[in-house]
């Protein structure tokens, strides 16, 4: 299936407020499954890292799960996965035994400014053949494989689908995401609640902040936009725009929807999502996703 940036120009929105909402991690309990069964195993198998697997089990857990960096697309979160496990302890220690790619061509088609999926890897491979590159793609292939049979068909958080249906009722709606579009679709399909939002943008669409400009540009006033996420790529994708971010607390997520939908969505909807309330959600986030790796804290090891 091909997506175009002109479906989401084409959003005319039906209501004068707009909300984003994450999908991995925040709608559905997905994130721990995929990374853990999925994403680390396919990492360890494609670049033979089994003498280190405890260490880049920790250094991936941490880049893409337990970070500032939770919730970043793929490809990125590779990268930098790469780029710490260099200096991790133990791939220190093992030496020569292992081996890391040298990263220069993903470092090149993450800092390309194109849409960072499948896709246009898969074009990038095409036209330059690079084996690092094919590397990459073989093993994005192989997670969305594995996430398909192992990890697609988990239930949202009740208190998410209760959100969803408040929602709809005072607002449009889209899920922004940098899961693959098509996983994003069966996922919702399968569990009833595609028909919650008007839209469903995953990594074929850009950033999460380019997915947000295309669907409410000229549209929806600033004050009137938000997006819910669970991780900072959802905050910091919304603030480029001046609208307001509401957190599901990773580890906290039920209790999050619950307060949303008792709480937060009339305060975004009277106009009092705003100062002492919203740096207090904000206080609370960032409480739980830190900058520096625990290997590298001082009295660490």
């Amino acid at each position: 299936m091909t997506h175009s940036t002109q479906e989401l120009l084409a959003l005319r929105p039906r209501r004068a407020f707009f909300i984003g909402i994450d999908s991995d991690g925040c709608v559905f309990p997905t994130m721990e499954l995929k990374q853990k069964q999925c994403f680390h195993p396919e990492l360890i198998r494609h670049w033979r890292l089994e003498a280190v697997a405890s260490a880049v089990r920790e250094v991936a857990g941490f880049v893409f799960l337990y970070s500032v960096n939770r919730g970043r697309n793929r490809f990125p979160s590779l990268l930098m996965t790469f780029d710490l496990l260099r200096d991790h302890p133990a791939v220190r220690a093992a030496g020569a035994a292992v081996r890391l790619p040298a990263c220069d061509a993903l470092r090149a088609f993450v800092n390309s400014g194109r849409p960072l999926g499948n896709p246009e890897l898969q074009n990038w491979v095409e036209r330059g053949g690079d084996p690092e590159l094919r590397d990459v793609l073989s093993w994005s292939n192989d997670v969305n494989a594995r996430i398909a049979r192992e990890a697609d068909d988990i239930a949202p958080y009740p208190s998410a689908v209760e959100a969803l249906r408040l929602i709809q009722e005072c607002a449009d709606s889209m899920v922004v995401s940098q899961t693959p579009t098509d996983t994003l679709v069966r996922e919702w399909e399968r569990q009833g609640i595609r028909k919650r939002v008007r839209f469903i943008a995953g990594q074929e669409y850009g950033t999460k902040t380019e997915q947000l400009r295309l669907a409410t540009r000229d549209r929806i006033a600033p004050e009137h936009l938000m997006m819910i996420g669970d991780a900072p790529a959802d905050r910091e994708a919304v603030e480029a725009l001046g609208g307001a971010f509401y957190p599901i607390l990773p580890g906290d997520e039920a209790a999050s929807w619950r307060r949303f939908c008792g709480e937060a969505l009339g305060r975004f909807l009277n106009g009092t999502f705003t100062g002492a309330y919203a740096q207090s959600l904000e206080r609370a986030f960032r409480a739980r996703l830190p900058e520096k790796p625990p290997w590298l804290e001082v009295g660490g090891r």
